[in-house]
């Protein structure tokens, strides 16, 4: 199995930047795909990035410009670069793993997930 842990989130104001990160271990090959989602209260958990292997990229088009998402294999490590948040950002943010090599959008596709790490953007 694989565990991940994200660390990271704190409160900011709008216009801040974060850096969130995703420490995988448990398994002797990482997942192929890893991707960021987020939940606020009452709402879905939402897709927010997502990285290949080989570092392929895609992103949700609310965060398109804003946030970078990477990884170092060397490390089992994902990031999230977080820059010009606001409000509407806030959420809890989810790690996610999938064994599958395609960056998917949904979150049933991915069957690795940390217990996340709370965003939260004052304005």
């Amino acid at each position: 199995q694989v565990q991940l842990v994200e660390s990271g989130g704190g409160l900011v104001q709008a216009g801040d930047s974060l850096r969130l990160s995703c420490a995988a271990s448990g398994r002797t090959f990482s997942p192929n795909t890893m991707g960021w989602f987020r939940q606020a209260p009452g709402k879905e958990r939402e897709y927010v990035a997502a990285i290949t292997w080989s570092g392929g990229t895609g992103y949700a088009e609310s965060v398109t410009g804003r946030f970078t998402i990477s990884r170092d294999n060397t490390k089992n490590t994902v990031y999230l670069q977080m820059n010009s948040l606001k409000p509407e950002d806030t959420a809890e943010y989810y790690c996610a793993g999938r064994v599958g090599r395609v960056i998917l959008t949904t979150a049933g596709a991915y069957e690795y997930w940390g217990q996340g790490t709370q965003v939260t953007v004052s304005s």
